[in-house]
């Protein structure tokens, strides 16, 4: 099964939208949103079954025992995190423990132990005919990196005889985006003709490159400012990346997202170039296949 992923160095560049106008086209029977922190593919996916929910467990947390706790104060000076806080009981804080466990090493009566902490919430739409895997992180949590593996191995355990799934990543460069790129033939990067949009396009193409990734770019909201939009360019031609296509600035995408729409469904000149976009893309993507 191929793996496309789409990614954006930055929030707002329209990643979701044209990831969702991917999986219209392609009719995709697998695909995924590893945008563990606020995911919203769903909201413009037509699923009429509710998920399979599953309890996500992360770093286990610290739990102190009342019963068996002397009070002496160890716990709370070895705790670099200061997660232990001491209100006549020993508390510890969910939020900021981290769960290192030397307060249950040092503890001299064994009052502290290490539990199974719900990091977040796993849901997995299916039917006879797709299957779509997302998840949301709980508050607070550190562990984005490995729920996120967590839902590309809960879409393939399911769509084992899918051709292809198309996966929308989360903006910007870190665990969640790392753990998205594992495994994946070819990165979509969609950047936006922004001073801070450059800047974070360069950044998730050096991440990517790290990842011996094929990888392309395309450029949404172009017509907003043509400058920079031939910087873009430029720099993919420096840096040997394909430069795939450009998508106008669109108002009625916004009222086709507003309406639990993507893009595809309607008419429009957005509509039109992602299109384009989306038939280079598998170009690339199965080239190989098409050698072979």
């Amino acid at each position: 099964m191929k793996q496309l992923l789409i990614l954006s160095g930055k929030g707002g560049t329209g990643k979701t939208t044209i990831a969702s106008a991917f999986i219209k086209l392609a009719n995709a029977k697998a695909y995924a949103d590893c945008d563990v922190d606020a995911p919203n593919l769903h909201l413009i996916t037509e699923w009429k079954t509710e998920p399979k929910k599953t309890d996500y467990y992360g770093l286990p947390k610290a739990q102190i025992n009342d019963e068996l706790c002397i009070q002496c104060g160890q716990c709370l000076g070895k705790c670099r995190f200061d997660a232990i806080s001491n209100h006549k009981k020993y508390r510890i804080n969910p939020f900021t423990c981290e769960g290192c466990g030397v307060c249950e090493y040092i503890c001299p009566v064994k009052a502290i132990t290490m539990v199974p902490s719900v990091d977040g919430e796993m849901m997995l739409y299916s039917d006879s005919e797709q299957v779509f895997s997302t998840a949301k992180l709980k508050m607070g949590s550190g562990t984005s990196g490995l729920l996120v593996t967590e839902v590309k191995k809960q879409m393939k355990s399911v769509a084992v005889d899918a051709r292809m799934a198309i996966i929308d990543g989360s903006p910007g460069i870190g665990c969640p985006v790392i753990a998205s790129l594992s495994g994946v033939d070819m990165v979509l990067i969609v950047a936006e003709p922004s001073i801070s949009g450059i800047s974070d396009m360069e950044r998730i193409i050096k991440t990517a490159a790290n990842f011996a990734i094929k990888t392309a770019v395309c450029i949404n909201k172009y017509d907003t400012n043509l400058e920079n939009t031939e910087k873009i360019e430029e720099f993919c031609k420096k840096q040997r990346l394909l430069s795939i296509g450009r998508i106008p600035f669109d108002p009625d995408v916004v009222k086709a997202i507003n309406k639990g729409q993507t893009i595809i469904d309607i008419e429009c000149a957005a509509g039109i170039a992602v299109k384009e976009v989306y038939e280079i893309t598998m170009n690339i993507l199965f080239e190989k296949n098409k050698n072979n």
